[in-house]
């Protein structure tokens, strides 16, 4: 069988570095961030992220997350078949978002033999790795179900795990059912919450973030050795940095990469949360 032109399309909370877009031709098609009466793309103009999250505490009402409409993806995937013989396409998890619906209502009036469409279940770079890896196995191989099978062992073998200053805006969202229980006590705590089967879900809480920043060095390691490793951030490089730099002994050189998480994203876990998300080496077995 002939080897395919494959292409992805994703959604901008995949978090993935600009260079590795343009390496792949990823198409990506971006979420939306509302607040001030106005709703805002995150596509790299209308939204600024270190602006954004700089004025994120003040912002009132609180901001709210969308999805993109239908014809926005229709658009993006009419564009991704112009230059390939098959799409895949990842989404943020379909738990989370409805951007995974607003992708299959975009592809109705398309070939549906040569779109595929994968809930990516998860988010920010815990969807970007999944992207990452299978843009590049398409690359190599010219083949949908390896293609696919390697995803869904990307996706067996990694996780996102997020270390939280704060549960008020997690709480604020409304997204996440437990963490509107017992909000006054937990202000406090420094939440570890991690995303599983699509969902976020609550790891760990400690005292202090110097703390939950360990938890999740700790996190990491269960994965070791590592394929690659992705650390997020959203106002504090440094930290991110030195996450970088206590994980750098269980992943390959070069396999790092630091990310400023997504506004769409960040509006639920806050401009100072920290996250990692390691890929195991496993996924190639």
């Amino acid at each position: 069988m002939a080897a395919k032109v494959i292409r992805f399309v994703t959604d901008s909370t995949a978090d993935i570095p600009q260079e590795i877009l343009e390496k792949h031709n990823i198409g990506v098609v971006p979420v939306f961030v509302n607040y001030g009466g106005n709703s805002f793309a995150d596509d790299g103009k209308e939204l600024n992220r270190e602006s954004y999250y700089n004025q994120l505490a003040t912002f009132r009402p609180f901001p709210t997350t969308s999805a993109m409409p239908p014809n926005m993806t229709e658009q993006a995937l009419q564009k991704a078949l112009e230059g390939a013989d098959h799409v895949i396409v990842l989404t943020v998890s379909s738990k989370l978002s409805g951007v995974y619906n607003a992708f299959r209502l975009g592809m109705q009036k398309l070939p549906a033999d040569r779109i595929t469409l994968i809930d990516g279940a998860s988010t920010s770079a815990g969807l970007g790795m999944s992207v990452i890896v299978g843009a590049e196995v398409a690359a190599q191989t010219g083949d949908v179900q390896q293609t696919i099978r390697a995803i869904e062992a990307v996706k067996q073998n990694s996780k996102l795990f997020a270390a939280l200053d704060t549960l008020e805006f997690l709480h604020r969202s409304g997204r996440v059912g437990w963490a509107a229980a017992g909000i006054g006590a937990l202000l406090q705590i420094k939440p570890i919450i991690a995303v599983e089967n699509g969902e976020v879900v609550s790891v760990a809480r400690v005292r202090t973030f110097s703390r939950a920043t360990e938890e999740l060095v700790n996190y990491a390691r269960q994965f070791a050795p590592l394929d690659r490793l992705a650390v997020l951030y959203g106002v504090d490089y440094e930290a991110a940095q030195h996450l970088r730099d206590r994980l750098a002994d269980i992943a390959p050189a070069g396999s790092i990469f630091i990310v400023r998480i997504n506004p769409a994203v960040g509006t639920h876990i806050g401009p100072k949360g920290l996250g990692v998300v390691p890929l195991s080496a496993k996924w190639k077995s």
